[in-house]
């Protein structure tokens, strides 16, 4: 999905925010895939813990992103259907 940024210079962090967002989304989707096939506690997975791991992470770096941006950016990405 392709945001555009109000003023050019932000466009950069803007890209970087929503494609870590599109990660976050797609390893939480796993996640929650290996969660509902799981007889016991998610944590005693390892296959669980890998992709959650990798679900931070990616949500970590998009807030850091967004950290940089201004409220107006944020808002934008935050009002978009990737959120």
């Amino acid at each position: 999905m392709i945001i555009i940024a109000h003023t050019k210079k932000h466009q950069s962090n803007v890209n970087k925010a929503v494609q870590w967002l599109e990660k976050h989304n797609t390893f939480n989707e796993q996640r929650d895939l290996i969660e509902d096939n799981l007889e016991g506690y998610p944590d005693e997975d390892t296959a669980w813990r890998r992709i959650n791991k990798k679900c931070e992470d990616s949500f970590d770096k998009y807030l850091c992103y967004m950290d940089e941006l201004p409220k107006r950016e944020q808002d934008q990405v935050t009002k978009s259907e990737l959120y």
